[in-house]
């Protein structure tokens, strides 16, 4: 691997395990996007060195607000392994800059070889989360860091599976400690989640990734994302997909 890339990675991996945040890569030396996904891959092997396993895939700007927002034209991705995979409780002092946002979560059961088998490989539905924790100084980057820092995948949470359906216009509400902070409809997603799970798809099999029966997509979040606090309990609802709650400390 380049130098410079492999830096890179380094960087960002101790970051997450150091809980410290760092200077943007891009203010260093050069990074475009398809190095930035280089540097991705490079963390996530990493963390696999390290016993973690992936366990999907998330997806990134898969709103037009911030899409513009961030001068771009398609979404991004990042991976997930089972270390993110958070159940009832979650320690955000591991966390540098920690964030939540409610999501529509997709469970495969059998594999994705090109992306026109994507809908088909659908075995369930949930309601989740997404914990974001930019790994920068002031959770600020370029669209190549945040690439580089795995889209700023940190953790998930997982509601009750469900049957494939519908889920094109799903009202969802974030609530932190019983009051409403949050709420919005998966249209928001690409206008239909199952839009983001065909990019999934399309861009794991440019990457040379085959997705795998059991994995989880996480298409994309129906809100903007909100700060963390420690000491909270959160829930996620989506209207015919129950909750999804977790608490903080």
């Amino acid at each position: 691997m380049n130098p410079r890339l492999n830096a890179f990675a380094e960087t960002l991996d101790e970051a997450v395990l150091n809980r410290r945040a760092v200077p943007r890569l891009t203010d260093t030396a050069p990074l475009d996007v398809a190095e930035a996904y280089e540097v991705q891959r490079a963390v996530i092997e990493r963390r696999r060195a390290r016993g973690e396993a992936l366990i999907g895939v998330k997806m990134g700007f898969t709103s037009r607000a911030k899409m513009v927002q961030m001068g771009v034209d398609d979404v991004i991705w990042g991976l997930l392994t089972d270390a993110m995979l958070v159940e009832s409780h979650l320690d955000t002092s591991g966390l540098i800059h920690p964030r939540i946002e409610p999501e529509i979560a997709f469970l495969l059961d059998r594999p994705v070889r090109t992306p026109a088998d994507a809908v088909a490989a659908v075995g369930g539905i949930a309601v989740g989360y997404e914990v974001l924790d930019s790994r920068y100084e002031g959770f600020s980057f370029t669209l190549a860091d945040v690439v580089a820092d795995n889209a700023s995948a940190s953790g998930f949470g997982l509601g009750p599976w469900h049957a494939p359906k519908d889920v094109g216009n799903v009202g969802m509400l974030l609530e932190i400690d019983g009051r409403p902070v949050a709420s919005g409809s998966s249209a928001a997603i690409l206008g239909d989640p199952l839009r983001s799970l065909n990019a999934a798809a399309r861009l794991a099999c440019a990457a040379g990734i085959e997705l795998q029966p059991g994995w989880v997509i996480l298409a994309g979040a129906a809100t903007a994302a909100v700060p963390l606090p420690s000491g909270a309990h959160v829930r996620v609802s989506a209207a015919g997909l129950g909750h999804v709650e977790v608490t903080t400390r």
